[in-house]
C-alpha cells in the first residue's frame, strides 16, 4: 500500500502540495506530483542492496521488526511533511527499508514453505502487495478523495505499526548468519547475470508503471469515468494483481522462462491495443476499462515471483541480496516509468502516450531477457581429461 497508494491520490498531492500550478495546468501538475513515487521507488533502488548488506549477520526476524518501524516512523513523516520537497524527502527515506523487508521475508515465506518453493514463497509475500491492491490501495484512494492525501499516509503508517505487531507475535525466532559478510552479498553483483535480470526487470517492468502511475486521470480525463470510480478502478486492477501473482508463483517453479515471457507477451499486446480502446468515449468505456486494467493487472505481476526466483537462481549464496535486488529492479522500473510517464505527460502529449512508452520498454525488457535466458543455453566446457 505504501508505494501504490500515491497513485490513486495524485490528483490530490497535485492540488495539496502544488495549488498554484494545479488551478493552471492540472496535467503539469500531476507530471510534477509523478515524482512523489520515483522518489519512493529511488529509495528502494539505493536502500535495498545497501541496508541488505550491512544487516547480512542479523536474525531475520530481528531485521522485520526493525525495518518495519522504519517504515511506519517514515510514512507519517510523509503524512506530517508541509511542503512538496518535505513530502519528497520523506518518500526516498521511506522507499529505503522496503526491499530488504520484501526480500526478508521472500526468503523467511520459501523456507516455511520448503524446498523447491522460491517462485511460491516471493508469491506469498508478493500477494500482500496484490491484496493491497484490492483493499488498502482503493480505501487509502478513498480516505485521501474523502479528507486528505494526508490522511491515506496516516493509514500506511498504522498498518506497518499493526504489521510490526503481527511480525512479533507470529514469526518464529532464528539465529543469524555469522558468516555472512558485506563481501560475500556483493559478490553477487560480479555474476552477469544477476545485472541482465536486474536490467530486465527495471526496464521491462517500466512500462507497466508508466500506465499505471497516471491510472486516476487516465480513469477521470481521457475514459470520461467519475471521480468517485477511480477506487473501484483500483480495486479491479488489484484483482487482477493477485490472479496474475497466483499465476506466476505456481507457472515460476515449473518454468521461469515461459512465465516470464508470457507476462511480457500479454502487457506488450495490451499496451498496443489500449490507446485504441481507452481512448474513445462511448458508452461502453467505462466497461473496456475495467477490462483492460484486470489484464494489465494479470501480465504485471506474473513477472514477480518468477523474476525474483530468477535472481535467486542466478546468485546462489548471496539469496538474501538477490531477493531484495529484486525489489530494487521492481522499484527502478516504478521510478523510470513514472518519471519517464511524466515526461511524456509533461510534453503535452497525453496520459495514453504512456502506453506507446510503455510498448518500447516491454520490448527491451524482452530482449534482455532472451539474451540472459539464451546465456543459459551456452555449452560449458568440460575439463580436459588427464
Amino acid at each position: 500500500m505504501t508505494e501504490f497508494v500515491t497513485m490513486g491520490i495524485l490528483p490530490q498531492l497535485a492540488q495539496g502540495l502544488l495549488p498554484d500550478l494545479a488551478a493552471t495546468d492540472p496535467e503539469a501538475a500531476n507530471a510534477q506530483a509523478g515524482h512523489l513515487i520515483s522518489a519512493y521507488a529511488a529509495g528502494v533502488v539505493v536502500g535495498a542492496p545497501l541496508v541488505t548488506a550491512f544487516t547480512a549477520r542479523w536474525a531475520k526476524r530481528r531485521l522485520l521488526l526493525t525495518v518495519l518501524v522504519w517504515l511506519a516512523v517514515a510514512n507519517l513523516g510523509v503524512a506530517l511533511a508541509p511542503v512538496f520537497g518535505g513530502v519528497m524527502m520523506m518518500r526516498f527515506l521511506a522507499g529505503l527499508p522496503h526491499g530488504v523487508y520484501f526480500g526478508v521475508a521472500s526468503i523467511v515465506a520459501a523456507r516455511l514453505i520448503g524446498v523447491g518453493a522460491q517462485s511460491r514463497g516471493g508469491a506469498f509475500v508478493l500477494g500482500g502487495l496484490t491484496v493491497a491492491n484490492v483493499i488498502g490501495v482503493p480505501f487509502g484512494t478513498w480516505i485521501g478523495q474523502l479528507t486528505s492525501w494526508r490522511s491515506a499516509y496516516l493509514v500506511v503508517a498504522a498498518i506497518f505499526a499493526l504489521t510490526l505487531v503481527a511480525v512479533a507475535l507470529f514469526v518464529p525466532g532464528e539465529a543469524g548468519d555469522p558468516d555472512a559478510s558485506i563481501a560475500t552479498e556483493f559478490r553477487a553483483f560480479r555474476r552477469p547475470q544477476v545485472w541482465l535480470t536486474i536490467a530486465m526487470g527495471a526496464i521491462g517492468f517500466g512500462g507497466w508503471f508508466a500506465f499505471y502511475s497516471y491510472i486516476s486521470p487516465i480513469a477521470t480525463d481521457v475514459v470520461g469515468a467519475p471521480e468517485a470510480l477511480v477506487p473501484l478502478v483500483l480495486v479491479v486492477t488489484g484483482i487482477g494483481m493477485t490472479i496474475g501473482n497466483a499465476l506466476g508463483g505456481r507457472f515460476g517453479d515449473r518454468s521461469l522462462f515461459g512465465t516470464i515471457l508470457a507476462s511480457f507477451a500479454l502487457m506488450l499486446v495490451l499496451m498496443i491495443i489500449g490507446p485504441l480502446v481507452l481512448g474513445v468515449r462511448w458508452a461502453g468505456a467505462t466497461v473496456m476499462l475495467f477490462a483492460f486494467v484486470l489484464l494489465m493487472g494479470v501480465g504485471s505481476s506474473m513477472l514477480g515471483p518468477a523474476a525474483q526466483a530468477r535472481l535467486m537462481q542466478v546468485a546462489p549464496g548471496s539469496e538474501t541480496i538477490a531477493a531484495a535486488s529484486h525489489h530494487a529492479a521492481f522499484n527502478l522500473a516504478n521510478s523510470l516509468g513514472a518519471f519517464l510517464g511524466g515526461l511524456v505527460v509533461a510534453s503535452g502529449a497525453g496520459y495514453l502516450a504512456t502506453l506507446h512508452l510503455g510498448v518500447w520498454l516491454t520490448l527491451a525488457g524482452m530482449a534482455i531477457m532472451a539474451v540472459s535466458f539464451g546465456l543459459d543455453l551456452r555449452p560449458r566446457r568440460m575439463p580436459l581429461p588427464r
